[in-house]
C-alpha cells in the first residue's frame, strides 16, 4: 500500500471504479443473455405451435406420412437441430434424424416440463422445447375415432433448437463489454490521476515545500496554492498568515537580540572598567597594608646609614683619615653601601608591585613570583611573629601568565593567612608549589581559626568579609578568584574551624593557557562550594 495520500486516493478510486465496472459489465452480459434466451424461447414456442397447426389437418385425417413430411421440411431450416414426435405412451414415433431410435420403452409424458437447455456434444448449447398435443374435440369427434374422448394428451412435439448463434453472440458481447469496460476504466483512471494531481497532489506538494522553507527559516516565500479546492486554499491562506506572523515575530526577536547585544557590550565595557578599578583598588589596599611594615623596614637601614655617616664624619680629620683607623673607615663605608642597597631593593620591589602595567602573557617562573612576594611581606611577618615555611618544587616549568597579577594573588593569600593566625600562640604559614602533567599547583596554608561551612560559599563574593570594620573591604579573594579564572585555572579552599585553612591554586601550562588573562578580563562570581 503506497504511503502518499494522492497515490492512496487514486488507487482506492481506481479499485472502486474497476469493481463497479466489472459488476456493471456482468449485469449487462447476464441481462443481454437472458433477453436472447427469452427471444429464442418465444421463437421456439411459436415454431412449435406453428408445426402443430401445420400438421393438424394431416393428423385429423390420420395421414401420418404427410405430417412427417411437414416436420421434415421445417427441420431442414437453419437453427433447428431436431424435431421428434412422441405418442401418448411416451414412445418416439418420428424424428427428423434418421439415426434416432424409434419406439422403445414408454418414457412417460410430463406436460408441465416443456423447456430445458442441454449441452450438445459439439460444445454448444441446445434449447429443447416440448409442446403437448391435446385431444381436442374436433379430433375425438372425428369419423376415424382414432382416440377416445377420455384421452386428454395424444402425444408431444419435441423441438430442439441450436443455441450456437446465441452463444456466439454472448461471447462477442462479453468481449465488447470487456473492451468497453477496459476503456472506461483506463479513461476514468487517467481522469482520476489528472484531477488528483491537479487539485490534491500538487497543492499538497506546495504546502510541504512551504513547511520545509519555514523549517529552514525562509519566511519570505509565500505558498502559491490557488484555485485548488476550498479546503486546501483555506489551509494555504492560514499557513501564509502563520508564516507572516512568524516572520514578524522573528524580526522583532532579531531586533530585540541586536538591542540586547548592544546593551550587553555596553555593560561589558562598563564591567571591564569597573573590574580594572577593582583590581587597582585591591592593589592599593595591599600597598596600604604593607606601607607600615615597609616604612619600618626602610627606617632601620636609613637610621644605620645616618649613624654610620655621623661616625665617619667624626673619624675624618683635617688631613684625612688617620692611618690606624683606615680599615675601620672602610668597614663602615661597606656597611653604608649594603644598607643603602637594601633600601633600594625594598623600594624597587614595592614599586614593581604597585606599578600599573598592561595585562600581558609571558612565560613566568611561579617560584620566582612566590619568592618576590615573600620578600615584600617578610618584615611584616617578622613583626607579627608569623613563621613562614616554603616547600618550592625544583625545576618547576614556566607558565603563561601575567606575573604581576599572579603576584597580587599570592600577596592577598599570604596577608589573609597571616591575619587568620592572630589568635594562635604559634602563628604558622606554609607555602608550597608542585608540578603536574599539564599544570602547576600553588598551596598556601595556615593554622588559623578556619572558615565556617556557611561562609565558605561566600568568601569569593565581592565585599564579603569576616574582618572587623576598618580591617578590610572584602575585595582580596574576589579579585584573586577573577585573576585565576581569567588564567584558565582553578582555586579551591579546604578549611576546618579551629585547625586552619588551605588554598590550592591550579594554573595550566602553555598548552592550556589560551584562556589566560587578556585586557579587560572578567571575574565571575563562583558557584557556592
Amino acid at each position: 500500500m503506497p504511503r502518499r495520500l494522492g497515490r492512496k486516493l487514486m488507487l482506492s478510486i481506481t479499485v472502486i471504479v474497476i469493481i463497479v465496472a466489472a459488476v456493471s459489465g456482468l449485469v449487462n452480459i447476464k441481462t443481454e443473455e437472458n433477453q436472447l434466451l427469452n427471444t429464442m424461447v418465444l421463437g421456439a414456442d411459436q415454431l412449435s405451435k406453428g408445426i402443430t397447426s401445420a400438421t393438424w389437418h394431416a393428423m385429423l385425417d390420420d395421414n401420418r406420412q404427410a405430417a412427417y413430411e411437414v416436420m421434415q421440411t421445417i427441420a431442414a431450416k437453419q437453427g433447428i437441430d431436431r424435431i421428434r414426435m412422441y405418442n401418448s405412451a411416451g414412445q418416439v414415433m418420428f424424428s427428423t434424424r434418421p439415426d434416432d431410435p424409434r419406439g422403445g420403452a414408454p418414457a412417460g409424458l410430463d406436460a408441465s416440463q416443456n423447456l430445458r437447455i442441454t449441452e450438445a456434444p459439439g460444445g454448444h448449447r441446445l434449447l429443447e422445447m416440448r409442446t403437448p398435443i391435446f385431444n381436442e374435440p374436433s379430433c375425438s369427434q372425428a369419423a376415424c375415432h382414432a382416440h377416445p374422448r377420455s384421452t386428454k394428451v395424444l402425444g408431444m412435439l419435441d423441438l430442439q433448437l441450436s443455441l450456437e448463434s446465441v452463444d456466439h453472440e454472448v461471447a462477442n458481447m462479453k468481449y465488447r463489454v470487456l473492451l468497453v469496460t477496459g476503456v472506461e476504466i483506463t479513461l476514468i483512471s487517467l481522469f482520476i490521476i489528472f484531477f488528483t494531481r491537479r487539485f490534491l497532489g500538487r497543492p499538497i506538494e506546495r504546502l510541504i515545500e512551504g513547511i520545509k522553507a519555514v523549517s529552514q527559516m525562509n519566511l519570505e516565500k509565500p505558498i502559491g496554492v490557488e484555485h485548488s479546492s476550498e479546503e486546501i486554499d483555506e489551509l494555504a491562506r492560514s499557513f501564509d498568515v502563520m508564516r507572516e506572523r512568524l516572520r514578524t515575530a522573528v524580526a522583532e526577536l532579531n531586533q530585540f537580540t541586536q538591542n540586547l547585544e548592544i546593551k550587553v557590550e555596553e555593560r561589558t565595557r562598563q564591567l571591564q572598567a569597573a573590574q580594572k578599578k577593582l583590581l587597582h583598588t585591591d592593589r592599593l589596599a595591599s600597598l596600604g597594608t604593607l606601607s607600615a611594615s615597609v616604612a619600618h623596614e626602610i627606617n632601620n637601614p636609613i637610621s644605620g646609614v645616618l649613624n654610620l655617616s655621623m661616625l665617619l664624619q667624626r673619624m675624618l680629620k683635617t688631613d684625612g683619615v688617620p692611618p690606624e683607623r683606615l680599615e675601620e673607615f672602610r668597614k663602615y663605608l661597606t656597611q653604608i653601601t649594603n644598607e643603602t642597597a637594601r633600601v633600594g631593593r625594598i623600594v624597587s620591589d614595592l614599586l614593581a608591585f604597585s606599578r600599573r602595567s598592561k595585562p600581558q602573557r609571558a612565560p613566568a617562573d611561579l617560584n620566582k613570583v612566590v619568592r618576590t612576594t615573600l620578600s615584600l611581606v617578610q618584615h611584616k611577618m617578622k613583626l607579627s611573629n608569623v613563621e613562614v615555611t616554603t616547600a618550592l618544587a625544583e625545576s618547576l616549568p614556566d607558565i603563561q601568565c601575567d606575573g604581576s597579577q599572579i603576584q597580587q594573588v599570592v600577596l592577598n593569600l599570604l596577608l589573609n593567612a597571616a591575619e587568620a593566625t592572630q589568635s594562635k600562640p604559634e602563628r604558622r604559614v606554609a607555602v608550597g608549589t608542585a608540578a603536574e602533567p599539564d599544570s602547576v599547583v600553588l598551596t598556601i596554608s595556615d593554622n588559623g581559626e578556619g572558615i565556617s561551612p556557611e561562609n565558605q560559599a561566600k568568601i569569593f563574593d565581592p565585599f564579603f568579609t569576616t574582618k572587623s570594620e576598618g580591617k578590610g573591604v572584602g575585595l582580596g579573594l574576589a579579585v584573586s578568584y577573577g585573576i585565576v579564572q581569567a588564567h584558565g585555572g582553578e582555586i579551591e579552599v579546604k578549611s576546618k574551624v579551629g585547625e586552619g585553612t588551605t588554598f590550592t591554586i591550579t594554573l595550566p601550562l602553555e598548552q592550556a593557557a589560551a584562556a589566560a588573562v587578556q585586557p579587560g578580563w572578567q571575574a565571575e562570581t563562583p558557584a557556592p562550594r
